[in-house]
């Protein structure tokens, strides 16, 4: 492909990709005000867990169904998705029926993240991506910088709804646009969908989720609920194993984790991922309620986190393709992530926030090191066959980690409080009386919204040292990546099956 039809194919992908980083910035901001109007902070967790599990659950099935109908058309209906669970979201009544529409608009974020990384892996090869990754990487800019600031001016001006509406006219731009331009070439390929390996799928992770959320705060950890859950877990995700086995296309091959690329970036991307949706999920909430800034300052105070994202990732790409080295990048970025979160970790009411922003550029700095290159390390080494697969899949367990970090700091978070405020609760009170908004708990008297403020900050900062440990472990993987040299072709007009792949990738 030439260089202008490359522009106008991406000017499609970036504009439903906006969509989605768009909206995982904005909510950010807007979480404390929405859960606490909504049902209290300690079910803040669930509004991004569900978003989390269903782009999850549905990203590896993205890249099966597009081989058999085509990337275009898959990308719209992600598109469309997306926006039918934005509206609904929207116009949300109850806690329970924010968390069930945002499950919806998760079904439609994992197809815009997992066809955009698959369409650019289709036209580009691993080489030349790192010199249009700086489009993708000004996408990701805008959204990080718009996101915060509009999730915060509409709590604070209007109303938290129109977070999810303002994707309705970015939306339609990203239909009107991909109609136009999107127009890649399309080989049909029948695939049996395995419909029953992602229902296993999505039950196993489901139980293993709630038993993270509700062992020790909704139920004791040895009641039957919880050990029946765990049983339930372990038994679903048993015949997951089984059913990939006798699938005849799995909806994640197993021969696949053969690769030795393939399985360390699967796991350095889940434990990436816990720890990223940690920081970004919780830091707005640190922000508003220890150190009392409105949803529009805590906005303004994530961007250096954002733009450490951007830079780095940027800078990276474009090293990548000048010098075709990629494994440096993934060791730096884990050890800034791990350095972060425990600089996150020594914060309380008395840190400033010129020293908070500096912490947030540390780790923002080390996530956008990590995240593009396990992309392009994978996609380098999987054949043409097994490209949407293989970037499925490596959303997927990103995305499986968030889900996880956001459930396990969520417990954390709501069991610290209950113990560091159970001497201020009055006889009969229960604890949302303390922590329902940062609004509420900002018009609690002085002596008892000083205690309260503590308790977050220690509940919040334990959270952080806790994913400490897991991103080391993810510096201990990567350290095993193997570099393999990139690639020079694209999958496009590269031919079936793929004779450009590196030596090392899995054979047929």
């Amino acid at each position: 492909m030439t260089h202008r039809q490359i522009l106008l194919v991406l000017s499609g992908l970036m504009l439903g990709l906006f969509l989605a980083a768009l909206d995982q910035t904005i909510v950010a901001t807007a979480l404390p005000t929405i859960a606490g109007e909504l049902g209290g902070l300690e079910h803040l967790s669930w509004v991004v867990t569900a978003y989390l599990l269903t782009s999850t659950a549905s990203a590896p099935l993205y890249g099966k169904v597009s081989d058999m109908y085509g990337r275009k058309i898959v990308f719209q209906f992600a598109i469309v998705t997306f926006l039918i669970g934005s509206v609904l979201a929207g116009m949300s009544q109850s806690m329970t029926q924010l968390v069930a529409f945002r499950a919806i608009q998760g079904l439609g974020a994992g197809g815009l993240i997992v066809m955009t990384f698959t369409i650019v892996g289709d036209i580009l090869s691993p080489r030349e991506r790192g010199r249009y990754q700086g489009y993708i990487g000004a996408v990701f800019a805008l959204a990080s910088i718009a996101g915060p600031l509009l999730g915060g001016f509409f709590v604070d001006n209007f109303s938290w709804r129109w977070v999810f509406y303002i994707n309705l006219p970015i939306g339609l731009a990203a239909l009107f646009v991909t109609a136009t331009v999107l127009n890649l070439p399309f080989r049909r390929v029948d695939h049996p969908v395995d419909y029953l390996g992602a229902g296993l799928l999505v039950g196993g992770v489901t139980s293993l989720l709630l038993v993270m959320v509700w062992g020790g705060s909704e139920y004791p950890w040895g009641s039957p609920m919880i050990i029946g859950l765990l049983v339930v877990a372990v038994v679903l995700l048993g015949l997951f194993l089984l059913q990939e086995r006798r699938a005849t296309e799995p909806i994640l091959p197993l021969r696949l984790f053969r690769d030795r690329t393939f399985a360390i970036t699967s796991a350095a991307g889940f434990i990436v991922g816990l720890g990223m949706f940690g920081g970004i999920i919780f830091l707005p909430l640190f922000l508003q309620v220890v150190m009392g800034t409105t949803p529009t300052n805590s906005g303004l105070l994530l961007l250096p986190l954002m733009g450490g994202v951007v830079m780095s990732s940027i800078v990276s790409g474009r090293l990548i393709t000048r010098t075709g080295r990629y494994k440096i990048y993934p060791i730096v970025g884990t050890s800034l992530m791990a350095i972060g979160l425990w600089l996150f970790s020594t914060m309380s009411i008395e840190t400033p926030l010129l020293t908070a922003s500096t912490f947030m550029l540390i780790f923002g700095t080390g996530v956008g090191l990590v995240l593009q290159v396990l992309v392009i390390a994978v996609q380098n080494a999987v054949e043409a066959r097994d490209l949407g697969v293989a970037t499925s899949s490596a959303t997927f367990f990103r995305s499986l980690g968030g889900s996880f970090g956001t459930a396990l700091f969520g417990a954390v978070l709501t069991s610290q409080l209950a113990i560091r405020l159970a001497s201020l609760l009055p006889e009969g009170s229960e604890m949302g009386e303390l922590t329902g908004s940062p609004d509420l708990i900002a018009q609690l008297p002085a002596a008892t919204r000083e205690v309260v403020m503590d308790a977050f900050s220690g509940a919040i900062t334990t959270s952080f040292a806790i994913a400490v440990p897991f991103a080391l472990a993810a510096l201990l993987l990567v350290v095993f990546l193997p570099e393999l040299p990139l690639r020079d072709t694209a999958h496009v007009g590269a031919g079936e099956p793929d004779a450009t792949v590196s030596p090392g990738t899995i054979g047929h």
